[in-house]
């Protein structure tokens, strides 16, 4: 049997809901067992599922299954969990989800899932948590999430000086909208990690790109720029040393912690039913 009669008779195997899983563990490439329970199995009142532990059963089920189907792996490490510390079962595409992905619409070119670093699995499940919370109220039908963009899709190239060539590297790129607003975001997931000097620097890249005019000229509006925060302590230091910078304009920058992040990411009123 050859690799797309492999391919096909996989398929044969594996439901639409499947099938999302294994996109969402190749956009966000590490993703939680309650990340995924969140996007796929979610529970009242974002979902039908009755109870979170129903919700978690019927997902590890399923993981199960696509695990035995070399479609997912689980990384060997397990982590401590965003919030309580708790360890967590973290979950990336497997060799034989990334060649169905890729032969479904054609790409030849293949992506290595190695076992990463700790340091970027927790960044990455960071980001992960701003993008699940974007989408799970998204499809509760709070707002509409228009566009959601990881590394390196929301990047952004422009011009800086002379003959050079700078590239602003946001963790996300947000499009929310109700029926009379939209909401452009570049996020920044901050985990108190990155020296505030380095922080700033990254803000003053933001500023030449805003300046740039490059983005204005594409969407009609410059985004807000969010730094997500996973303290308010760590909050109060960035819009200190923003605010303390005469050279920024300090009215481009939103700071606040992973909580709050909805309000500036999605600042709509609930919806009523």
């Amino acid at each position: 049997m050859n690799i797309r009669q492999r391919i096909g008779a996989l398929e044969q195997h594996l439901t639409e809901r499947d099938i999302a899983i294994l996109k969402d563990l190749e956009q966000f490439r590490l993703l939680t067992t309650r990340h995924l329970q969140r996007l796929h199995f979610p529970a009242a009142p974002l979902g039908p599922h009755i109870t979170v532990s129903g919700a978690t059963r019927g997902t590890t089920r399923v993981l199960t299954r696509l695990e035995e189907h070399g479609v997912v792996t689980r990384l060997a490490r397990r982590v401590g969990g965003i919030k309580h510390g708790s360890a967590v079962t973290i979950w990336q595409l497997g060799a034989a989800g990334d060649r169905l992905l890729r032969a479904r619409r054609g790409d030849p070119i293949r992506r290595r899932y190695d076992e990463p670093g700790l340091t970027f699995a927790t960044h990455m499940l960071a980001v992960a948590e701003v993008s699940v919370t974007l989408k799970e109220h998204a499809h509760a039908t709070q707002f509409e999430l228009l566009e959601l963009k990881t590394e390196p899709a929301c990047w952004r190239t422009f011009s800086g000086t002379g003959t050079s060539v700078l590239t602003l590297k946001p963790d996300l790129y947000a499009v929310t909208a109700d029926a009379t607003t939209e909401t452009h975001s570049f996020i920044e997931v901050d985990q108190a990690t990155e020296h505030l000097p380095a922080v700033l620097r990254k803000c003053h890249t933001y500023q030449r790109y805003e300046r740039s005019g490059t983005e204005q000229r594409h969407r009609g509006l410059f985004p807000a720029v969010v730094w997500i925060t996973p303290t308010q302590t760590r909050a109060d230091q960035i819009r200190t040393t923003v605010l303390g910078d005469e050279s920024l304009d300090s009215e481009l920058f939103w700071v606040t912690t992973i909580e709050n992040a909805l309000r500036h990411l999605a600042p709509y009123p609930p919806t009523i039913t």
